[in-house]
């Protein structure tokens, strides 16, 4: 039964984040709202609406460690797995901007949250937690990093993404939305279920499950986006879907989580926030040595290699 509200809980997720998405995207088209500020915003905010639902139902229920799992996992799968993937399929060109701001803003919001999740360690504190105040600075980061996609959007072509939104009428765009957010809400009750009853079931931590199951259940999105990208002969956009998802889910739905209820990661280890950490770093190492600002092949398998080799530890581990 447990698996079946996982498989059940994903698919609503999956379905309400699309409708929610659509369904914004054209009303906003209709009050004539740039596009690229759409594109930033509303589809930005849509690729990664499971991991916020997932997040802030586990928050609520007390269940920290999936919460964060989710998150961190989230991370570490599209890093390391999802890129690997679709550099297997296409090699994937990184512009200079992202080499030098966005890649290296990954990987300070990864430090952020190593230094939020450290207070046993920084300031002797007895146990890890973070608080609401940690979720209000994720959050102002959140703010700034959506200021700095704005600006840095008036120097793109407009026309370019014109054509990606669908303008629905007013009654369906609104259906839409409420019914997506009532999906949205009611799967990620579902999933976070499911995903507890399996992990005591089994005698497996809330956190392994977070790390490994929901993570990567919450990410099929960025999957599906990146693939589907690359057999399209446009592979440096899945550098884009996964840098802008990562920066969302840090600085936006932990900052989200943490501040509606302080987040204490019993089972999430500094080896897991480190792994996080190395991740995005090992990215910017390739795009910045060996390919020219080009993820080859072989990096690829470097990277998806990587992501086996961290999923069998945490296999060992339980």
């Amino acid at each position: 039964m447990n698996i079946l509200y996982l498989i059940i809980g994903l698919i609503l997720i999956i379905l309400g984040a699309n409708g929610l998405t659509d369904g914004a995207a054209s009303i906003a088209k209709k009050l004539k709202v740039s596009s690229l500020v759409i594109g930033l915003t509303i589809v930005g905010f849509g690729t990664s609406t499971p991991e916020l639902s997932v997040s802030i139902s586990s928050a609520l229920k007390g269940s920290a460690d999936i919460a964060i799992g989710n998150i961190v996992g989230s991370n570490i799968f599209n890093t390391l797995f999802i890129v690997g993937c679709t550099a297997l399929v296409a090699p994937i060109v990184i512009t200079r901007n992202t080499i030098r701001r966005e890649i290296p803003l990954c990987i300070l919001a990864s430090v952020v949250l190593l230094i939020c999740a450290n207070d046993v360690f920084l300031d002797h504190a007895p146990m890890n937690v973070i608080s609401s105040t940690d979720g209000l600075i994720l959050l102002c980061f959140f703010i700034l990093f959506m200021g700095y996609s704005i600006a840095i959007s008036k120097n793109t072509n407009e026309k370019a993404t014109e054509t990606e939104i669908k303008v629905l009428p007013l009654w369906k765009s609104i259906t839409f939305i409420i019914v997506g957010l009532a999906a949205l809400i009611f799967g990620g009750q579902l999933f976070v279920n499911g995903a507890i009853g399996i992990a005591r079931g089994m005698g497996i931590s809330e956190a392994v499950i977070g790390v490994t199951i929901v993570a990567v259940g919450t990410s099929l999105p960025e999957l599906a986006t990146s693939v589907v990208a690359a057999m399209k002969k446009n592979p440096e956009i899945a550098i884009g879907n996964i840098i802008g998802s990562n920066l969302f889910n840090i600085f936006f739905i932990l900052g989200c989580s943490a501040t509606i209820t302080p987040l204490f990661p019993k089972g999430i280890s500094n080896f897991d926030f480190l792994w996080l950490v190395a991740s995005s770093i090992l990215l910017w190492f390739f795009g910045l040595f060996f390919g020219k600002r080009i993820i080859m092949r072989f990096e690829g398998m470097i990277l998806l290699l990587a992501w086996i080799a961290y999923t069998t530890w945490l296999i060992i581990r339980m």
